[in-house]
């Protein structure tokens, strides 16, 4: 693969509450990203280490508690960090035993990437993992804004649907709320186009393949 050329992978972090229900929207959010990304071989190895280390927030730090997934690429390994707010329950490998469920997580993040760790910050620690992506190690990840604006674009559609809801206009979106944000917005913008004679079902069939083209476009490269 000839990395040389542009390709657009800029850091990317997703702000979410630890609850169960994120961890299949995570895993969607993941795998699109490697798909524009050209990094289709890494995604299952990928998406099982955000699997496991966001249940381990879930399990050992709790419940809605504010995390961060966050993505970028650290020379030819792709490098995936959780980031919470609690810096005593650190993740550690251990010996499960046989039909015991505790300690699993980190033992399959151990198995599957290429290395791991934690480090400890003023406010929070991160844990993370990165995975080799066989990419040479010249490859120059350079920075095209494909999604620039996106989250205050939903934040401000979510603060205009519920008025009433406070801070709902600077908060961080769970993934969850930001796919109904978003499933709202293109239903609104169907509507409007139906009532100004456009036909709604071209207007989205031309958007995907739009959206596919680009996809495919940056995966060639």
């Amino acid at each position: 693969m000839d990395c040389t050329i542009c390709m657009p992978r800029k850091l990317w972090d997703l702000p979410f509450l630890a609850e169960p229900q994120e961890v299949a929207a995570l895993r969607r959010v993941l795998r699109l990203h490697l798909e524009v990304w050209g990094l289709p071989e890494v995604t299952e190895a990928a998406q099982l280490c955000v699997s496991e280390l966001v249940s381990n927030v879930i399990n050992h730090v709790g419940l809605e508690t504010p995390t961060t997934l966050a993505v970028s690429m650290n020379g030819s390994y792709l490098r995936i960090e959780v980031h919470d707010p609690d810096t005593r329950a650190l993740p550690t490998l251990v010996q499960a035993g046989l039909g015991s469920e505790a300690g699993r997580g980190v033992a399959l993040v151990d198995a599957v990437a290429d290395r791991w760790g934690v480090e400890l910050r003023a406010d929070r620690k991160v844990t993370w993992c990165e995975l080799d992506t066989s990419l040479p190690s010249t490859c120059v990840h350079t920075v095209r804004p494909m999604t620039t604006g996106v989250d205050e674009l939903l934040n401000n559609y979510r603060a205009k649907k519920a008025p009433n809801v406070t801070g709902a206009e600077s908060e961080p979106l769970a993934l969850t709320a930001a796919e109904e944000a978003a499933i709202d917005i293109i239903a609104d913008l169907l509507r409007w186009m139906q009532a100004h004679g456009r036909d709604a079902d071209d207007v989205l069939d031309r958007a995907q393949t739009h959206f596919e083209a680009e996809a495919e476009k940056f995966t060639r490269w």
